[in-house]
């Protein structure tokens, strides 16, 4: 099987964006399972010092990796590790930095690991021990493992030699239940365990990706027949629609930037006075501290969960207002239809509020994180930039998807001299 899609992807035409550099774009797959998300699993925790950000080297040659999606909320693709390539499928992850899969060496204990691909060192001729041990500590639980070297492949770049997890030890049933195999983080690199070089700045440093920015397009469309697309190294201007607001990025371990307020309708208005909010293709939804998100979700007639969620009733939603994020002087709207999400489960639909309460203690915290359902509207763009110029996102209304997809409302609301571009 692994020997298929190989030659799948070396088959794979070749496409030009506008601007003349080559784009590599892999089919995508769907699997629809129970709801969830990874945003209750990470340890939320205040960096120690400044990160230093790595330095573009020079061209614009985006490479595009698929994604897929996980419950309509997680997005996954395929990276290969080793040689020959091993393929797992990995969720890429802007709230960590670490890349890690599970091992063959894996505890006999840890279920995950016998439910997905493990990686085999014995079977790859580039491999290179190392052997410290890591731990990432989660919500539910912690992951173990040891560090390894080898050769990794993702969409078109090949022979990147990274550092990487080898995942003995998983006692989360969240990853039991997972149909990813691992996670790839895109954080900057002061939340890396054990001071890993991130496998972004490892493609950069070696010369196989022309400047550390990377772009999400997410598709939250379930008629769909793709979950989106990762792009390395830029962003292609066929997902959005210009202009891109850029904001600047405020404390750079997790993709952090200013919110200035979030309102829905025109009535009520939270983060009143300006938040922290981050930008997070790890959670499914978009959460903020219990408060806001409680008097939000009463106004739209939400009923509250045990787990913290919130139920709308269906026949509702056409009738429900906007809620708009002002971000660097412009407005973002999502209409019901996006911050709503519809679950079937034989034949049976109920729906979800996008909105979830969740309390970040500080220092990390009181903060928004604007998950996938932000994310799935809005293309991001992540730059980490230069020794000159500081780290910045960019968003941009996503561009219609067509019959079935995901049509939208306008871009912004209003435009109050935020920097563009």
């Amino acid at each position: 099987m692994a020997l298929l899609s190989l030659l799948l992807l070396l088959l794979l035409p070749l496409t030009l964006d506008p601007a003349g550099a080559t784009l590599i774009r892999i089919p995508l797959r769907r699997v629809y399972t129970g709801h969830g998300s990874l945003y209750h699993l990470r340890g939320w925790g205040p960096p120690a010092v400044p990160p230093r950000l790595g330095i573009p080297s020079p061209g614009d040659k985006p490479i595009l990796v698929p994604l897929s999606n996980y419950v309509n909320a997680q997005y996954f693709g395929e990276i290969g590790l080793g040689t020959p390539p091993q393929n797992f499928s990995v969720v890429f992850d802007t709230g960590s930095s670490n890349l890690w899969v599970p091992s063959r060496k894996c505890y006999f204990f840890s279920l995950p690991c016998w439910l997905h691909h493990r990686f085999n060192s014995k079977a790859s001729s580039s491999f290179r021990p190392n052997g410290t041990k890591f731990a990432i500590q989660y919500g539910t639980g912690r992951l173990d493992g040891i560090l390894s070297e080898d050769k990794l492949t993702i969409g078109g770049i090949k022979g990147a030699s990274v550092m990487f997890g080898e995942a003995l030890w998983q006692p989360s049933l969240v990853f039991t239940l997972a149909h990813f195999d691992g996670i790839l983080g895109l954080g900057f690199p002061i939340l890396a365990v054990e001071g890993v070089r991130p496998p972004l700045d490892a493609l950069v440093d070696q010369g196989l990706l022309d400047k550390p920015v990377f772009s999400f397009y997410l598709n939250r469309d379930p008629k769909a027949a793709n979950g989106g697309e990762l792009v390395l190294g830029g962003s292609d201007p066929n997902h959005y629609i210009p202009p891109l607001t850029f904001l600047p990025v405020t404390i750079p371990a997790y993709w952090q930037i200013h919110m200035e307020q979030v309102m829905l309708g025109i009535g009520l208005t939270v983060c009143a006075k300006g938040c922290a909010a981050i930008l997070d293709t790890g959670t499914s939804l978009i959460t903020g501290p219990t408060e806001e998100i409680q008097a939000l979700n009463e106004a739209i007639g939400g009923s509250p969960l045990m787990t913290g969620q919130y139920l709308i009733q269906c026949s509702k939603v056409p009738a429900l207002p906007p809620v708009s994020f002002l971000l660097g002087g412009v407005w973002f709207n999502l209409t019901a239809e996006e911050y709503v999400i519809q679950i079937t489960r034989g034949g049976v639909s109920f729906c979800l509020s996008g909105f979830q309460a969740l309390d970040l203690p500080p220092p990390a915290g009181p903060l928004w994180i604007l998950g996938d359902v932000f994310l799935g509207t809005y293309v991001a763009v992540f730059d980490r930039g230069n020794q000159k110029d500081g780290a910045r996102v960019g968003l941009a209304r996503a561009r219609p998807r067509g019959v079935g997809g995901q049509q939208g409302g306008p871009a912004q609301g209003r435009f109050s001299g935020g920097r563009s571009a």
